[in-house]
């Protein structure tokens, strides 16, 4: 058994909604890069990566982590919330490390590869 643990940079949380939900996870996103240090992405209106719907991204490094999803766990009302690890993998941290809020939705990895995931925090 591998006893080492990859470092884990950040966090990404997606917020996945619809047409008829874009506003309500506008002011989630919104209210959640007010209130913590993150940096918030674009709020696609179209599926993006692996995601299998729109979404916008919020990338926040560890130490929010504590606050951040519990807070996301209280105001999502209704939204599903896909978080992942930003470590040594990008696939496994998206297949194998990640947390679903609501419904777990197919993810297309056919995207994602083997490396270290290099993004802004």
């Amino acid at each position: 058994m591998d006893t080492t643990t990859p470092t884990i940079h950040g966090f990404h949380a997606h917020v996945y909604f619809d047409a008829s939900t874009v506003e309500q996870a506008r002011a989630l996103c919104t209210a959640a890069a007010a209130r913590f240090p993150l940096k918030m992405g674009r709020v696609h209106e179209k599926p993006v990566g692996p995601h299998p719907d729109w979404s916008c991204q919020l990338a926040f490094k560890p130490a929010p982590f504590g606050e951040l999803i519990p807070w996301l766990a209280m105001h999502r009302n209704g939204l599903v919330v896909f978080i992942h690890p930003i470590s040594d993998n990008d696939l496994v941290d998206h297949r194998d490390r990640a947390m679903w809020m609501g419904a777990v939705r197919p993810l297309d990895l056919s995207v994602l590869d083997e490396r270290a995931g290099h993004y802004d925090l």
